[in-house]
């Protein structure tokens, strides 16, 4: 398992000069003051509206989630959510090319003694995330006080999964970057008393996962967080971040560990990490990335959503 990875003289190949520009520009305006990127973020927000499957998508799976909503408030919610997703991308960029001790400046962090209190108890664990749009900014924050390992998925375009995976790797230095279908160094990782990076908040389809209710629709979720946890024999510790108002920063908050678990139900126990993660997403809803296919795989019978 290499701590990098190979890079190849046909990454400079005249077909990716494109994607190696597109890096380039994007540092430079990542070096732009903190406030200044996210006001372009806002102002580029509304191009968001051209991809037009996506913006569906996101106000389809929050008509689901929030039934109680009116159609008003759905798209209120629908635009804050674009806003945060625009300024996602600088934010990527910050979390990719900033050092650290500039990113340390934006945010406040707590619960770090449950991660120290598994290190001296010589217990690997899972730090379970989630998607919202502040992920990447999040695990570089997280990065400067947790030394972790975490899973990612790769890139088609091999010079920007080269970079996502060099970067990432970057965000807690000595930590790996494996791909998510690695669940042999998963487990060895756990094993060896590591800290590992998990968001199980995607649909991976029928075939490796339960419906699971999330906010009360049955999604396709991967019982996969028990299964780590049990064989890795390691603790779940759950954590978040939230981008504060006004560009003042941001909030990192690590939680206790999940008790009792696993317990052996996988149902009861995916159903508790779906559970926390509505609890998460309610503090922070807009910011929760909604434009993916969460209820892409259906129970046996039902239509459709997407």
């Amino acid at each position: 398992m290499s701590a990098a990875p190979e890079f190849s003289r046909a990454l400079l190949a005249p077909r990716h000069w494109l994607t190696w520009i597109g890096f380039g520009l994007w540092f430079l305006i990542a070096q732009l003051p903190y406030s200044w990127q996210m006001a372009m973020a806002r102002v580029l927000t509304p191009l968001l509206n051209l991809n037009k499957k996506r913006v569906k998508m996101a106000r389809t799976n929050l008509q689901l989630c929030f039934p109680q909503k009116s159609a008003e408030e759905i798209e209120t919610l629908l635009k804050k959510n674009l806003e945060s997703t625009a300024i996602a991308v600088f934010e990527t960029g910050i979390g990719f090319f900033w050092a650290k001790t500039r990113l340390r400046k934006l945010f406040t962090i707590s619960g770090v003694e449950y991660v120290e209190q598994a290190k001296a108890e010589g217990q690997g664990a899972m730090l379970l995330s989630l998607h919202f749009t502040t992920l990447d900014i999040g695990s570089a924050m997280l990065g400067i006080y947790v030394n972790y390992d975490g899973m990612y998925t790769p890139h088609k375009n091999p010079v920007f999964d080269y970079v996502q995976k060099v970067r990432r790797e970057a965000y807690a230095p000595g930590g790996i970057a494996f791909a998510r279908d690695n669940v042999r160094a998963m487990v060895s990782q756990l094993r060896k008393g590591r800290m590992i990076w998990y968001a199980p908040d995607r649909d991976m389809g029928a075939k490796i996962s339960v419906f699971v209710p999330f906010f009360g629709v049955p999604a396709a979720t991967v019982t996969a967080t028990a299964q780590f946890a049990r064989m890795g024999r390691a603790k779940i510790i759950p954590f978040s971040q939230y981008r504060l108002e006004n560009s003042k920063g941001y909030q990192v908050v690590i939680h206790p560990p999940f008790e009792n678990y696993p317990t052996g139900d996988d149902f009861a126990d995916t159903r508790r990490v779906n559970e926390y993660f509505e609890q998460e997403i309610l503090k922070v809803p807009e910011q929760y990335l909604w434009a993916q296919p969460r209820f892409k795989s259906r129970p046996e019978g039902e239509p459709k959503i997407y």
